[in-house]
């Protein structure tokens, strides 16, 4: 047995610190107290990866920096020498998080459309992180339609996609497929509307239910069929409260429930984990990917970072735990100021531009996402445990190599020992307050 253990601890100043001795024990009966228990055989749902999104923000901070810095930006998230990300979420036309406001086509016979607006900032990006890891998946997100196809005539402050538009909209999104296609670049994953319960003074727009499952099964997926587009649809992309009531609400059909892949969800209203479940259970065959996260709103408090940090942490555990195939988090890096955004709706990103832009400053939150993606790999499964207190969080997955990475995370104000035991092997340690520790085991 190999074991390697990787520690973050924000009050000793250890960031991905790495053990050079563990020391591992054989099981006896006489071990009961301070037990986490580890069921290798015990398989749950297949994890497809961590990452985050590449926002026209992201790219113009991005833009900023030294060439050598860009280099060592990219290792930082997509190299196994970095966080092993996989996985980017694309806005479609603009977010909050562009320069400005715009869509692909102003016209009505979108013979205009054009992704140029993207290729300043965000697709140098993408073209600079396939270059270290070419098996990226991409999901991405309208944020709005069209202005012309609205009833408010704006991307912004909300409104509804007109009838009349349906169809137009749909051929918006599958030529902004088949152009990104044209960049070698394939949108696995389609959100249908980023928050579409959300009237926001930036890009918005309202679906109701019945207006989504309706355009996705009249509209939009028909067309993919029609241009031989095999990118999946999720429903819903907006926050976990009402993610079961929402999904009930559109999967009424058979129709409705063979076209729909999945669904997404942001965290900005709490737990609310036992919806994941609850979903996962119903529909097993589904997809529960995690869309967007950060420390901004109400959260936000840029003093703390390891109060930032131990909330990706706990949401990262539970979402886990209760059934999430993926784990997408919000921009992937933001100036100082936690921009640029056109609508200044601030927040930090797990990489930060320095002052002078010169450089870049990694907050705690990405050695707290990296004791996650660098131990759980694409395509690994959970496993099963049990844990003799609620004083840790835990979670634990098997890799396609038969590693088993368990990651323990501690947010109280005092130490805790346990019995870590996998089969017939036990590991007796200490986890700091306030810390988070990884394990990755070969056996």
């Amino acid at each position: 047995m190999r074991i390697l253990k990787m520690e973050t601890n924000y009050n000793r100043n250890l960031f991905f610190y790495k053990y050079d001795f563990i020391k591992v024990e054989t099981y006896s009966e006489s071990i009961e107290n301070d037990v986490i228990n580890i069921y290798p055989d015990i398989n749950f749902q297949t994890f497809l990866g961590f990452g985050g999104a590449f926002t026209e923000s992201s790219g113009f901070a991005y833009s900023k920096l030294p060439e050598d810095k860009k280099e060592d930006f990219i290792d930082d998230y997509f190299s196994s020498r970095g966080i092993n990300y996989s996985f980017g979420r694309l806005p479609i036309g603009s977010s909050d998080f562009s320069l400005k406001s715009y869509s692909y086509s102003n016209q009505k016979d979108l013979k205009d459309f054009s992704i140029e607006p993207d290729k300043k900032y965000i697709l140098p990006l993408v073209e600079a992180a396939k270059k270290v890891n070419n098996n990226i998946t991409f999901l991405a997100s309208p944020w709005s339609p069209p202005s012309f196809m609205k009833s408010n005539k704006s991307l912004l402050l909300g409104g509804k996609l007109l009838n009349k538009y349906k169809q137009t909209y749909a051929n918006y999104l599958a030529k902004y497929i088949l152009s990104y296609k044209e960049q070698g670049i394939t949108i696995k994953y389609i959100t249908v509307q980023n928050e579409p319960l959300a009237v926001q003074t930036w890009e918005s727009c309202t679906f109701s239910a019945e207006e989504e499952i309706d355009f996705i099964v009249n509209y939009l997926y028909p067309t993919f069929k029609k241009y031989n587009i095999t990118t999946k649809i999720l429903i819903w992309d907006q926050n976990k409260e009402k993610l079961l009531n929402r999904v009930n609400s559109e999967l009424i059909s058979d129709k409705a429930k063979n076209i729909v892949a999945g669904f997404a969800y942001h965290w900005y209203t709490g737990d609310h984990f036992e919806n994941l479940s609850l979903l996962h259970n119903k529909y097993p065959d589904k997809l529960l990917i995690h869309t967007e996260g950060c420390t901004g709103f109400s959260n936000f408090n840029s003093k703390n970072e390891l109060h930032n940090a131990e909330l990706y942490a706990h949401d990262i555990l539970g979402d886990l735990n209760h059934g999430t195939n993926a784990y997408i988090d919000w921009n992937l890096i933001l100036d100082h100021n936690g921009g640029p955004n056109h609508k200044s709706n601030y927040c930090n990103s797990p990489i930060m531009l320095n002052k002078r832009n010169n450089d870049y400053i990694k907050t705690l939150t990405y050695y707290y996402i990296g004791q996650f993606s660098k131990f759980i790999k694409p395509n690994a499964v959970r496993i099963g445990f049990s844990k003799f207190t609620d004083d840790i969080e835990v979670t634990s997955f098997k890799n396609k190599d038969n590693s088993i990475a368990v990651i323990l995370f501690n947010k109280n104000d005092f130490n805790k020992e346990y019995n870590l035991c996998i089969g017939d092997k036990v590991i007796h340690d200490n986890l700091d307050k306030h810390a988070i520790v990884s394990y990755l085991i070969e056996f």
